[in-house]
């Protein structure tokens, strides 16, 4: 069946988990309904799609490795320049190297090969070519899989509880 997003008790995303474990939680008083399909299990329970926890758990942060993979899942392989969305690809630094641009969540963007060439070695603004999107650090690596969800049209109820989707 369906994946479920699980809340902090903070309403933060935690993780996703399976509709069994999310019914159990339910069930035991671990956790409270908040987002549910059509679909019923039971006459009275509903497939649940987004619970909340009942109590805060304390998450250890982790950061999320600044790759080129990661670039172009946060910027959904799409050119933050044109909109092209393709394989073909690079990443781009907003301030140029060569002006102290460094390699940072906020200064790299996926951006194609025409755009990269044509925006060179100067800032989007002198270029006249604005940014689709600001760049910024993903929340958590859970970020991109609740992105994809919501994105092919699954979970749509899950973009309220997500930070910047």
């Amino acid at each position: 069946m369906s994946k479920v997003l699980v809340l902090n008790a903070s309403y933060e995303p935690l993780n996703l988990t399976s509709w069994r474990r999310a019914v159990i939680l339910i069930l035991k008083g671990k956790a409270e309904q908040l987002e549910y399909s059509e679909k019923l299990l039971y006459t009275e329970l509903p497939l649940p799609t987004v619970i909340r926890l009942r109590y805060y758990v304390r998450v250890p942060y982790k950061e999320i490795p600044l790759t080129r993979r990661n670039i172009l899942e946060r910027d959904d392989h799409t050119c933050q320049y044109c909109a092209y969305r393709g394989d073909n690809l690079t990443l781009d630094h907003v301030v140029p190297r060569s002006r102290g641009g460094r390699e940072t969540w906020d200064n790299l963007v996926a951006a194609c090969v025409r755009c990269n060439v044509n925006k060179g070695n100067r800032t989007p603004e002198e270029a006249k070519m604005p940014l689709r999107s600001l760049p910024r650090r993903p929340y958590s690596s859970l970020h991109f899989e609740i992105a994809r969800y919501v994105k092919s049209g699954r979970n749509q109820e899950w973009k309220k509880y997500a930070i910047g989707l």
